[in-house]
């Protein structure tokens, strides 16, 4: 018998829209929650749901009184929010794709163990990729994943497919995380994977990701060239006290 895996309702929805905004120019009119709702079949607030998730991530500009429409891709991703490789390059217009590089199950160095609150030494999930976009190396990414998470990611698709997207199919819901931000010089082995110069500009972010029950699920290392990628930062001014 074929079991057939279950899809939210908001979900369904909101894969519909992307594919229909992909198809769309900025500024194009998008239906309303009241269409989505005749269209599904769903309740008003799912509908609602769905839309408010693609306008979290800059795909669609909500006005009141006026309804929903496509946004104007943005040039760079925001600091504050994390995005999988794949559904970040599709909002920019660009083919997203993936070569794995390594992948396999081994003990964990310190400083993986410190990262993942795991005794060293204790089996971890490595998965390198080389990440690129319209076919151009954009990052070389490694991400150390906890024990629990290899019968999500050793058979996954991870050449077409999401991680993010094969750990949610094996019951990891990533929530939150923390990430820093630094520079470093291109290795023998990153000019190579990123036709670069050795020597040559990399940014790195370093992130550790946590679950919906906040338990630390993975440790990443992603490293851009730095002429193709960056980070926007949305701040607020701190305001100095009164005298």
């Amino acid at each position: 018998m074929t079991l057939t895996r279950y899809v939210p309702h908001w979900r369904r929805i909101e894969q519909a829209l992307r594919e229909r905004i992909v198809t769309l120019s900025p500024g194009e009119a998008l239906p309303s929650d009241t269409d989505l709702c005749r269209e599904f079949g769903v309740s008003r607030m799912t509908a609602r749901n769905a839309m408010q998730r693609l306008a979290d991530e800059g795909l669609v500009m909500r006005v009141p009184g006026r309804g929903s429409f496509v946004a104007e891709p943005p040039a760079h991703r925001r600091a504050d929010r994390l995005l999988t490789f794949s559904r970040e390059m599709e909002r920019r217009g660009r083919h997203p794709s993936s070569r794995v590089l390594n992948r396999e199950i081994r003990p964990s160095s310190q400083a993986e163990a410190r990262a993942l609150w795991l005794v060293q030494g204790e089996p971890v999930v490595e998965l390198r990729r080389l990440r690129c976009a319209d076919d151009e190396p954009i990052a070389i990414e490694t991400a150390v994943l906890v024990r629990g998470t290899a019968p999500a990611v050793m058979g996954a698709d991870l050449e077409a497919g999401s991680l993010h997207d094969a750990l949610a199919h094996g019951g990891y819901h990533l929530r939150r995380g923390t990430a820093t931000i630094a520079a470093a010089p291109a290795t023998n082995e990153d000019a190579s994977l990123l036709g670069l110069r050795k020597g040559d500009a990399l940014l790195v972010e370093s992130r550790v990701i946590m679950d919906n029950m906040g338990r630390r699920i993975e440790a990443t290392e992603s490293r851009y060239p730095a002429d193709r990628y960056a980070l926007e930062i949305l701040f607020d001014v701190e305001q100095e006290p009164p005298p």
